[in-house]
């Protein structure tokens, strides 16, 4: 019997960290408005701003915005997205970053095509159990 292990939780928080550079240059390489012009490193730094935006502002947005996701069924959600988005370029700018983006609806599709590559590159390359990990 053949066993294959399953990655560690470092392993996979590296893992999304690249899903996540993958699909921000893909926004980027994609979406009229949202511009990252750098080298591979800058754009695995970009991932981690990405990322530590998306962990640390918002839940406070998702839970002071509640009412407003409940009233409009979730879709709030989106307009979050492209603020965390919008966000991370500010940040990303101010770090010397060349990530651009020209404003709320080119933030609001880059968001959307993030959220479906990260989510299919997660399902492709992460197992379902690692995160029991």
């Amino acid at each position: 019997v053949v066993t294959v292990r399953q990655p560690c939780f470092r392993m996979t928080l590296i893992l999304r960290l690249l899903i996540n550079a993958v699909a921000l240059w893909c926004a980027a390489r994609f979406i009229d408005g949202i511009s990252y012009t750098g080298s591979w490193q800058g754009l695995v730094g970009l991932a981690l701003v990405f990322g530590v935006v998306n962990t640390l502002v918002r839940p406070v947005l998702s839970f002071f915005s509640f009412p407003i996701q409940i009233i409009t069924l979730g879709l709030f959600t989106l307009v979050l997205n492209a603020a965390m988005l919008l966000l991370t370029s500010a940040l990303a700018t101010r770090l010397g970053v060349s990530f651009h983006i020209s404003g709320f609806w080119a933030a609001f599709i880059g968001a959307l095509l993030v959220s479906i590559l990260s989510t299919i590159l997660s399902w492709v390359v992460i197992p379902s159990d690692a995160d029991a990990d």
